[in-house]
């Protein structure tokens, strides 16, 4: 199977910390030039000598806020005309605070989907044409289990995760006949600092013990334990490669069996 990411560049989002680290790291060990995308440049620069770097890599940071969509247009335009095309778009980006549906206010809904449609929609459109010409393209949005099950408490993320997912099947259609995929992976429960948060809020909500919430979500995962990062990455890998060049248009859920629909 060709997992060899060797010769290829692959923009990551949000690759300064669990999932988005995870998946820079993984996808460096397969061959890939890795650009960090996030806010903090100095968190990135320590991010990125971290990363293996095999002779002909070359692993780069780029600064941006998705809570600024158009500094992002304007940062990423500014890249593209001093680098070569990028072949795999990793669109990933924290998560709206917990709290339901009915509690969130309308800014709320646009914040998040300025922040997780609008930024991926302005990386999509900046690197395809690079894809197109390169012959090699993926495109990976990392976003939630919520778009087949909706979470219960995460009333602003279910809604605008289900909306990149059905914006990624559209978009599938559409890159098809270039060659270039698009797949969404949903992560389950996974050892990352916001899962941590978002037990802690509902420890406080209901009036009890982070040890008792922590044993309540183990129990609706039939593997019996949270992802680690690693676990992500290894299937956001695998669908950056080349053995992946057939799969395209999906949802597929990292979580342990914890959905409980098909």
């Amino acid at each position: 199977m060709d997992i060899d990411l060797n010769d290829k560049r692959a923009l990551v989002c949000g690759s300064s910390q669990g999932i988005g680290r995870a998946v820079a790291t993984e996808l460096a060990a397969l061959g890939a030039s890795i650009t960090l995308v996030a806010r903090d440049a100095a968190v990135l620069d320590k991010v990125k000598q971290t990363l293996s770097e095999r002779q002909g890599q070359r692993h780069e940071v780029l600064v941006a806020d998705f809570n600024q969509p158009e500094t992002l247009r304007a940062r990423i335009a500014d890249y593209q005309a001093r680098t070569e095309a990028i072949h795999i778009l990793i669109n990933n980006s924290g998560g709206p605070t917990p709290r339901p549906a009915l509690d969130a206010s309308s800014e709320a809904y646009l914040a998040a989907f300025s922040q997780h449609l609008v930024c991926s929609q302005i990386l999509v459109q900046a690197l395809v044409p690079g894809m197109k010409a390169a012959g090699y393209g993926r495109i990976i949005n990392i976003i939630s289990t919520s778009v087949k099950q909706p979470i219960p408490g995460l009333g602003v993320s279910n809604t605008i995760r289900g909306a990149v997912a059905n914006w990624a099947k559209t978009l599938a259609g559409e890159l098809g006949p270039f060659g270039i995929t698009v797949n969404n992976v949903l992560p389950g429960s996974t050892r990352t600092d916001r899962l941590k948060a978002i037990m802690e809020g509902k420890a406080r909500r209901e009036d009890t013990t982070y040890a008792e919430i922590e044993t309540k979500e183990l129990a609706r995962i039939p593997l019996g334990r949270f992802a680690e990062p690693e676990e992500i990455a290894y299937a956001v890998a695998f669908l950056a490669s080349p053995a992946a060049a057939y799969v395209s248009g999906i949802n597929l859920p990292v979580d342990g069996g914890r959905t409980q629909c098909l």
